[in-house]
């Protein structure tokens, strides 16, 4: 079944500086996550899981893997009208220039939209974990009438500097709106909200940059060429004129935004009750299909291990760590606190053994790993001694990047035997 009302558009960000070194081959939505899935997976599965099934992903940087990606997952049957589709900034006889904001994306990229026949354009991000049911947000935007819906989730005041915060009434229509508001105007901004966020001390309302808009109201918003974006511009300058529901949401969200909310997403998986359920079968999270062998273990001891298919581990120890596909790990080696985001390929021994490759894919024998990232495709060699935390000062090199006190193994990077950071 198809929702033929509603067409899904996808936000795939900027440049994702703050994400880097992930970002320096990819775009933000085909970033890799709990060993198995990309970015761009969670808002599409939501919107499978609610039979939104028209979906476009605008993106503009590195969108080569992205492509790959969807091209390889998302197929949908002959006679359906079901389809995921890419659409890359590009120049044409009108518009010469990059996509300047979210709502300049959207613009630039209307054309192909009305293309399709829906009633209301719903409007996500690439870069945020979390599994929402849309139909019920598009229902309630729906049953009051409302011609733009805004999902918000309850923050606390530590929070609420960071978001762009919602005032609404009784009814849940929005009436302002403040971008980032400083600590000393909160007591002006909270809301109502139910008694578990009030005894969590979570009173106001952040935009989560999930939007619903009417078809005809988007098209008339998006002919005003001076609004670049829908949370500065946008949303503020709309919310007098035509009716804003808030839609409140009160199960896990994260915004994937930097290497240490990255870090955090991906490590919490391995909670005994994760936050992100991804057992969840009514909420499934879908991907690639790689038809890959079972994973091998001998003699490794695992404590709140998340391990994807086809990782061959001979490790001492891995604990509280996510092991990604195809990941190798060599005997006496601990890993602590680390994403391993694993492999695209096996290496075979007859190339191993006619390239003299000396160091293999994945983490040698006796190697000692703690609070780090390791990209796609890494080779570390044995007796590698990489210990992340606090104690270590932001630096750049051609291997590797420490933010936050977290080392982030580059995509493709040789760490050589006996190293140590």
């Amino acid at each position: 079944m198809i929702n033929d009302k509603v067409l899904a558009i996808i936000l795939g960000g900027g440049q994702g500086s703050r994400l880097y070194p992930l970002t320096q081959d990819r775009s933000k939505p085909a970033v890799p996550i709990a060993g198995k899935y990309r970015l761009v997976d969670i808002p599409i599965s939501n919107c499978i899981n609610a039979d939104i099934k028209r979906i476009y992903v605008l993106t503009q940087f590195n969108s080569a893997s992205l492509n790959r990606h969807i091209k390889n997952t998302y197929h949908f049957s002959f006679f359906s009208s079901a389809f995921v589709d890419v659409l890359a900034a590009e120049q044409t006889p009108n518009n010469k220039t990059w996509f300047q904001g979210t709502a300049d994306a959207v613009r630039q990229s209307i054309h192909h939209f009305l293309r399709h026949d829906f009633e209301y354009i719903l409007i996500l991000s690439g870069d945020q974990l979390y599994q929402m049911d849309y139909d019920k947000m598009i229902d309630a935007h729906e049953k009051n009438g409302a011609e733009i819906s805004i999902a918000t989730i309850p923050v606390n005041a530590k929070d609420a500097t960071s978001f762009g915060i919602m005032k609404a009434d009784d009814n849940n229509v929005v009436t302002s709106f403040i971008e980032k508001p400083d600590a000393s105007l909160l007591p002006d901004w909270t809301s109502e909200v139910s008694d578990v966020m009030k005894s969590e001390g979570r009173n106001y309302l952040a935009s989560m940059g999930i939007y619903i808009f009417n078809r005809d109201l988007l098209v008339d918003l998006m002919k005003n060429p001076d609004t670049n974006d829908f949370g500065k511009e946008i949303i503020p300058q709309s919310i007098d004129k035509h009716k804003t529901l808030s839609y409140q949401y009160e199960g896990y969200w994260t915004d994937i935004g930097n290497i240490d909310s990255f870090f955090e997403a991906n490590i919490g998986l391995t909670d005994n009750i994760p936050k992100f359920d991804l057992y969840d079968k009514k909420k499934r999270i879908f991907t690639r299909a790689r038809m890959l062998p079972t994973t091998k273990v001998a003699g490794t001891m695992l404590e709140k291990a998340v391990v994807a298919e086809g990782c061959i581990i001979s490790a001492a120890k891995i604990e509280k760590s996510v092991i990604g596909v195809r990941s190798r790990i060599g005997a006496e080696s601990t890993v602590i606190n680390t994403y391993m985001m694993g492999c695209d390929f096996y290496e075979t021994l007859e190339e191993i053994d006619r390239e003299k490759i000396e160091i293999l894919l994945g983490i040698g024998e006796r190697c000692f790993i703690k609070n780090a990232i390791i990209d796609k495709n890494c080779r570390i060699g044995d007796d590698v001694r990489i210990n992340g935390g606090k104690h270590l000062e932001d630096k750049e090199t051609d291997m590797y990047v420490i933010k936050d006190g977290i080392v982030v193994i580059k995509k493709g990077a040789v760490i050589p035997k006996g190293y140590v950071i």
